[in-house]
């Protein structure tokens, strides 16, 4: 004669009470990430608001210490962010850098009669396009062009392809030279932080108008 098997009766759970009890569980969000990314941000611009876009910072190991910490721990919070989409093209405008070309022109243009005003990237990624600019206000202007290819995530590879100093009616074409890439570390609706493949640092903002030859 077969025996029956029995088994346990299993309680019914009613999808109210699952609901009820998922509610209680922690809800995951990046909200603690925005704010954590926010916070280490203003603490990053507040500590270069008064380096004269890295001038100051050169003769300050301390400063130098103090920046590129947070340059590390605001790129550790967006490690897993994209930086080399549609968002990277703009005209960036320097805040901040170590380049040292870059902050030997903008501290000895007096000595040439003139004044370096604002320092730009900008980039188009659809076009491939990178222009490196110093300006000299009212009318002079060097500029380097650039061809990029997007390289990962956050990486972008890029060759100097030719150089111009424009003053008010005269050019002089200079030749191309160098190639490498940088990594943008982090990236908004505001700044963008990058590292290169010297180890050099810069920190630029959108500028609020579109620069063009």
């Amino acid at each position: 004669m077969a025996k029956s098997l029995c088994l346990p009766s299993l309680p019914f759970i009613s999808p109210s009470s699952i609901r009820t009890h998922l509610s209680h569980l922690p809800k995951i969000s990046c909200s603690s990430v925005s704010i954590q990314s926010q916070s280490v941000k203003e603490k990053l611009l507040n500590l270069i608001s008064d380096q004269e876009r890295g001038l100051k910072t050169q003769k300050s190991p301390q400063k130098l210490d103090s920046i590129v910490k947070s340059i590390d721990a605001l790129a550790s919070l967006g490690r897993n962010s994209v930086t080399t989409d549609d968002s990277l093209s703009a005209t960036w405008r320097l805040l901040w850098t170590t380049e040292k070309e870059q902050l030997f022109i903008i501290e000895k243009a007096h000595l040439f009669g003139t004044q370096a005003g604002d320092v730009l990237q900008v980039i188009d990624v659809q076009k491939k396009s990178l222009n490196n600019v110093i300006t000299f206000p009212p009318d002079g202007v060097f500029f380097v062009r650039s061809n990029i290819e997007v390289a990962s995530s956050q990486r972008v590879n890029f060759r100097f392809t030719s150089a111009v100093l424009r003053g008010k009616n005269w050019e002089i074409p200079l030749p191309p030279f160098g190639q490498g890439w940088f990594d943008t570390v982090y990236l908004d609706d505001e700044i963008r932080v990058v590292k290169d493949i010297r180890g050099d640092y810069l920190i630029v903002e959108r500028a609020p108008y579109t620069w063009k030859e």
